[in-house]
């Protein structure tokens, strides 16, 4: 009976350790296969929304970065990725291992696409350059920025959903939504003008208004230094009843951006953004404003200056005036430098 237990004892003891040597083995080869490297090359794989795992597939097969491609797709299937696929611009850098790329895609580890966005006219412009870094296509792009639903959500019209915008460089994941975007853009807003409201209030504008004003100097000097001069001769012509008469907003309501002199016949347009023809701010902004035209406006000039022209010298800078009759001969030098240079 003794060596009956002892040699069933020894039985289960080699068992046992079979056991443990086969687990081991196993956990030891299964170990090695998860922390592998999956990705033989690094590359960027853009994940559509709504996207299949065949789909996901297809596109790491055209990328060429996968070193085993059936490999993947069983890890990839054996941790779900093929249920809970994530949307999205994924960069897989050389050397990632299996596990690691499994769950970047399963979890959404995106990196951020950097979108600039400075100088721009309309609406359509900003969609055409927000397609080019973000999922949505242009039209749904242009859709969101001239929908009927700014006015509700956001007090804005697609004729000032510019002003929402203030230029800059940010960080969106690829697939960033019209909406989101446009919530964001008010966060970036409100952050912008919370720090310049105090100052703002001088001038009785909103920050709508400014925004609007900020364009049309921006339009007429990018010197830095004349900005605040130029908003000061704009907000006395507000606060006096004046009509502006910027010539960036005839050629705005012109539709030619690229034109050096404005004639009699271009004052006669008829539309709300002609200054000439028309009192106040235009309705919108007639371009993207850079942040020092914005901040021009916020510590704008306090002056008598009513009027200025561009110099004789074409050097960029211009002449101000107190008077009519001084402002015609800033006028007059001007045209006659023009002249001289054959711009017409």
């Amino acid at each position: 009976m003794k060596k009956r237990l002892n040699r069933k004892g020894w039985v289960l003891l080699g068992s046992l350790i079979l056991i443990v040597t086969v687990l081991g083995a196993a956990g030891l080869l299964l170990g090695r296969y998860y922390w592998a490297t999956a990705v033989e090359r690094s590359g960027v794989v853009y994940v559509p929304t709504g996207a299949s795992f065949t789909q996901l597939m297809d596109s790491l097969r055209r990328h060429e970065v996968l070193r085993n491609e059936t490999a993947f797709a069983r890890m990839a299937r054996r941790h779900g990725l093929d249920t809970a696929l994530k949307a999205g611009r994924y960069e897989l850098k050389e050397g990632m291992s299996y596990v690691r790329t499994v769950r970047m895609l399963r979890l959404g580890w995106q990196v951020p696409v950097r979108v600039t966005f400075n100088n721009i006219r309309t609406p359509d412009r900003l969609a055409g350059i927000l397609a080019r870094k973000l999922e949505p296509d242009s039209a749904a792009w242009l859709a969101a920025l001239t929908s009927d639903s700014l006015a509700r959500v956001y007090g804005l019209t697609p004729q000032t959903i510019l002003t929402l915008c203030i230029p800059n460089t940010y960080e969106f994941f690829w697939n960033t939504s019209p909406d989101t975007f446009l919530q964001r853009m008010r966060q970036e807003s409100d952050k912008f003008w919370t720090s310049r409201d105090a100052k703002l209030s001088r001038s009785g504008l909103t920050r709508q208004q400014a925004y609007i004003l900020a364009s049309i100097v921006y339009e007429e000097t990018k010197r830095k230094n004349e900005m605040p001069r130029v908003a000061g001769v704009y907000v006395n012509r507000l606060k006096r009843g004046m009509p502006l008469q910027a010539d960036p907003t005839v050629k705005y309501a012109v539709g030619d951006f690229a034109l050096r002199r404005v004639l009699n016949r271009h004052l006669e347009v008829d539309s709300p953004y002609n200054t000439y023809k028309y009192p106040g701010l235009p309705p919108g902004p007639i371009c993207m404003p850079s942040i020092d035209a914005l901040d021009g406006v916020v510590d704008f000039e306090n002056h008598d200056y009513l009027y200025f022209c561009a110099k004789d010298d074409l050097s960029g800078a211009h002449a101000f005036a107190r008077t009519l009759a001084e402002h015609n001969r800033n006028a007059q030098a001007y045209a006659r430098a023009l002249n001289r240079r054959g711009i017409r």
